[in-house]
């Protein structure tokens, strides 16, 4: 499987796609004006400590305080407190944590009125950028992350990933990092340093300890609300966490971003170099790999499925709900059981490529198509389960119940991607919205497939905008002749301007329009 990382800069941003296989499987929209994100280290104060709630409400300059509940704290926050009070009051405070006395353990039952107090200064992580009128969430438990591992200050435990199973590998990785950790530093082993080498990891530990060396660095001199250590840019962010053996490409457009992705491969892998690419063609990038056409056909309320059937995707203040539809055109198999059983198993596969998609979190609902079968169900159940295994956010999925309905939860981090699907009709002047018209003329074909290979029509006439007639009968070998190629029955194309741009007709041999639903 090849898999490609585009990279375009607009005026508000930058946006990535990635793709494997040339479909699109996630979409990020990188904000100049996100000063929030993930990862971002922040020196806060406390504003307001409620007890009934037990949490506190951080100010770190956003303009709503940020949340942080007792949970979020981390059983080492007394030793961060400490050492963040000696950091800002003592300019000698050493990065290195070997002379730096812990602080026990916090009580996992206490109460936040325990350990902050008003006015208090307080280093922060965001866990949490802000969503709809919620401000950031916060904790306390400082990580840094590298490709392979991940550093915790104010800790000793060596943890490792759930996903390296093998009980030699796992003793292998923990007696290597034990063996270059810094005392009072804490490792999570994550899943891709499986395999890796001592120098390996030596190099991405060392990376790490550079960063906290930054942090620290820069605490000394601190204000309040003050952004104490930013988290990577997206792109690099997102190389750090799925650069492996199968990439392909990097294509960027912007001489920016290449030199910041450039000398971020060279610091983690120097041999991956070459994959990356400066994008000077003409076309714009994103038209240039079919992602603008991805991108409007992934993000309405509608998908269809390759089968002919498709979901319906429905946003509450609660939930997410998706409804499985076969459609008219899926009908094929023998039986009704079948039937289900093909739909949903594509319509998993299409779910789980939409939740990374559009970072959908929280509760989701989908409503299959009805079963009878309980080796059908458990086929289902299974499909989702492998179609998410390459989602990096924390998930959980639960069998289809007796009604026909599978419960998923999606930890979310970042506000839900939305995209417009629909434009202002050319035709109403603005009164009224249509499918986006690039979508158009492969509706046209994909009915047109359908009535001459499934309903076997030997004579049909297409009416169209003149715009699609033009674009259907454009070229030496054109749609029309590709069509004859492959059906052996030529298709009359009529041009008709009393239709809008996304109106046609099927004429049948007796001058009967042909109903598609």
């Amino acid at each position: 499987m090849s898999t490609n990382l585009v990279v375009n800069e607009t005026n508000q941003g930058c946006r990535i796609a990635l793709l494997k296989d040339k479909d699109l499987v996630e979409f990020h929209f990188e904000e100049d004006s996100n000063l929030f994100k993930v990862g971002d280290i922040f020196l806060g104060t406390v504003k307001k400590v409620v007890p009934g709630l037990n949490a506190a409400f951080i100010d770190i300059g956003y303009e709503k305080d940020a949340f942080l509940h007792y949970l979020d704290l981390g059983p080492q926050v007394s030793s961060l407190n400490k050492f963040t009070k000696y950091a800002l009051t003592r300019k000698n405070t050493s990065a290195k944590l070997s002379k730096f006395k812990l602080e026990p353990d916090i009580d996992k039952a206490g109460k936040i009125s325990q350990v902050l107090s008003k006015n208090q200064r307080i280093l922060v992580q965001v866990v949490k950028e802000p969503i709809s009128t919620k401000g950031p969430r916060l904790s306390c438990e400082i990580s840094i992350a590298g490709r392979y591992l991940v550093l915790v200050p104010f800790s000793n435990v060596v943890s490792i990933s759930k996903k390296i199973a093998e009980s030699d590998e796992r003793k292998r990785l923990t007696r290597l990092i034990n063996s270059i950790k810094q005392e009072n530093f804490g490792i999570i082993i994550r899943t891709v340093a499986k395999g890796k080498d001592v120098a390996e990891l030596d190099r991405d530990l060392t990376n790490l300890m550079d960063i906290w060396h930054e942090c620290v660095k820069n605490l000394k001199v601190a204000k309040p609300r003050a952004k104490v250590v930013g988290e990577m840019g997206k792109v690099s962010s997102l190389l750090r966490d799925i650069l492996n053996e199968s990439f392909d490409a990097v294509n960027v457009d912007s001489p920016t971003i290449y030199e910041e992705i450039k000398t971020y491969i060279k610091k983690i892998a120097p041999d991956r170099e070459k994959i990356l690419k400066m994008y000077n063609g003409k076309t714009k990038i994103f038209e240039q790999f079919g992602i603008e056409k991805q991108l409007k056909s992934l993000f309405g309320k509608s998908v269809s499925l390759p089968g002919g059937g498709y979901i319906v995707i429905e946003h509450t203040e609660a939930l997410h709900v998706i409804d499985v539809n076969s459609g008219n055109k899926s009908n094929s198999e023998e039986n009704q059981e079948k039937t289900a059983l093909n739909v949903n198993m594509e319509a998993a596969k299409e779910i789980a490529r939409q939740l990374r998609l559009r970072d959908m979190g929280g509760i989701i609902v989908i409503d299959f198509i009805d079963m009878r079968r309980t080796e059908n169900k458990k086929k289902v159940y299974n499909a989702i389960k492998d179609e998410m295994k390459e989602d990096r956010s924390k998930f959980t999925i639960l069998p289809l119940s007796k009604f026909g309905l599978m419960q998923i939860t999606r930890q979310r981090v970042r506000p839900e991607l939305n995209i417009i699907t629909h434009e202002i009709c050319p035709t109403c002047n603005g009164t009224g919205k249509i499918s986006a018209s690039i979508l158009i003329a492969d509706t046209v074909e994909k009915n047109i497939d359908y009535i001459l290979s499934k309903q076997n029509e030997k004579t049909l006439t297409v009416v169209l905008h003149p715009y699609l007639y033009t674009y259907f009968r454009y070229g030496v070998i054109s749609k029309q002749m590709k069509w004859f190629l492959k059906y052996h029955r030529w298709v009359h194309i009529e041009e008709d301007t009393s239709l809008g741009l996304s109106d046609f007709k099927f004429i049948n041999s007796i001058g009967e329009e042909i109903q598609i639903n």
